[in-house]
Formats: C-alpha cells, structure tokens, sequence
C-alpha cells in the first residue's frame, strides 16, 4: 500500500511537469516558494540541459541547467537564475583533471591511473582529511557563484581500475562527505551513477544524474529516487529517444540524448 501511495504521488508530479507550458525565453520558471535557508529539492520528470563545453547556450527551454562550476561564470548563473531556471554545478570529485586553476593543489601520491577522459585520473578517495579542504573549496565556488545544487561528477571509483586498493566502504565514505560538504553551504546534491549504492545513499542525496542506464538496462536500479520524490537527470549518448523515452516515462526520469562532448545539442523525451 505505501508503494502505491509513493507511485501515486509520482505520478501526480509527472503529470504536472509534463502538462505545464514551457516558459518563454527570459520568462521565469514557475517554481514551488522555497523557504529561506531551505535548499532546493528537483522533483521526477522536471526537464533539464546539460552542457559542459562551448559557448554557453542560455537560451534552451529547460528549467535545470547542469553546467560546468569552473568555467560558468557568476553573471551566467544569475542570469539563468532571473529567467527562472535552477543551476547545477558540474565539478569532478573523484577524479582529478589537469586543466583546472587547482590542479596543482592536489599531492601527486593522490593522483591515481586514467578514467578514460583525456587529462583526468581517478583520485585516492580514501585520504579523506587531505581530499576535504580542497573539495570544500570547489564547493565554496558553486556556492558563491550562486548555484543552486553540485553534480559531483566520478563517484564510483571503487568499481573501476583506479590504481588504488578503494572498496566500496571507501566509496559510501566519500560520497557522504561530499554530500555533507555540499548540504553545509545549502547547496543540494546529486549522486551520479554509483547504481549499486543507491540502497544506501538515497537518503543522503538530493537527486541523481545517471549516464547510458537505457543501454545497459539499468534504469530501475533508480527508482528508489523517483520514489522518494527526487528526480532523476538521465542521458543516453548511442540511443536515439524513440528507442529508451517511453520507457523513461514509465520510470519517472529526465531524459535527454546528449553527444559525448556535452555541448548545447540536446534531445529531450516528451
């Protein structure tokens, strides 16, 4: 019974979110009163963009941007935030990148094998009194910068080939640091992939962000979010839309077909 009751709700949710008219371009999104110090909460089936490289496009009729916390601007983000829209600050958390202004600040014992992205290595995530400062600093950026969440981006790294012995009581350590870090400075949070810790950090986490569930047919493993009311910001890269929305919409997720650089191109599932 309480199942059904949760489902209902969602429901409920998604018929709001797909019914209501998108705002024009510069008109502000109709978003629930927040409270003061109350931090934002994403429903199930609110649309979104993601975009981490090129010219920022401020234009896309999306009440979420998700966009990089480097090189997102302040003016950028208060301009999305007059039209209405909330803001996501994209920052690698787990992994360490050599094009950023800290790169340097991080101890190169630390700094672990590739994860497959030019210019990224995984992070040893275990030195938790070491990795604290210079993660809060990044997140002292979104904060400033006015953002409204993070998307900690490469969380799971006790499931790849990371150059160090990390197991997955390393990983739900980290995580919860980090999503500690981020709810301190009234910033929300979302847990991105790590699928097999969701039982553990639902309740921890704001919302998810998950990469190519579709293709590998992993989606439900994020029902937990949807059914505690939290979105689920999903893309799909090899999929077209007409092969994985319909059941997107089944599921509760926000779904869009991205390309791998993540530019301004986007498909969104209706």
């Amino acid at each position: 019974m309480k199942r059904f009751a949760a489902l209902l709700v969602v429901a409920l949710l998604l018929l709001t979110a797909c019914t209501a008219d998108p705002p024009d371009d510069g008109e502000a999104y109709p978003w629930p009163d927040q409270a003061p110090g109350e931090r934002w909460r994403p429903p199930p089936g609110v649309g979104w963009q993601w975009q981490l490289t090129g010219r920022l496009d401020l234009s896309v009729q999306a009440p979420v941007y998700d966009v990089d916390g480097f090189t997102t601007t302040k003016e950028q983000v208060a301009a999305l935030k007059k039209a209405g829209r909330k803001t996501i600050c994209y920052l690698s958390t787990g992994a360490w990148e050599d094009f950023r202004p800290d790169a340097d600040d991080f101890p190169k014992t630390m700094i672990g094998k590739g994860n497959g992205w030019e210019g990224e290595r995984w992070l040893d995530i275990r030195r938790l009194t070491e990795l604290e400062p210079l993660m809060a600093k990044r997140f002292d950026m979104c904060r400033d910068k006015g953002f409204d969440a993070v998307e900690p981006d490469n969380m799971d790294g006790y499931r790849n080939t990371s150059g160090f012995p990390l197991t997955a009581e390393d990983q739900l350590r980290y995580n919860r640091l980090i999503a500690k870090l981020a709810h301190d400075r009234g910033l929300a949070v979302g847990l991105k992939n790590d699928l097999d810790q969701i039982p553990e950090l639902v309740g921890e986490f704001d919302f998810a962000v998950n990469e190519q569930c579709a293709q590998y047919r992993e989606c439900e493993k994020l029902t937990p979010f949807v059914e505690a009311g939290k979105a689920v910001f999903h893309v799909e890269y090899e999929l077209s839309v007409d092969r994985f929305c319909a059941r997107s919409r089944e599921l509760g997720l926000s779904s869009l077909q991205k390309r791998y650089d993540l530019d301004a191109w986007r498909r969104a599932c209706r």
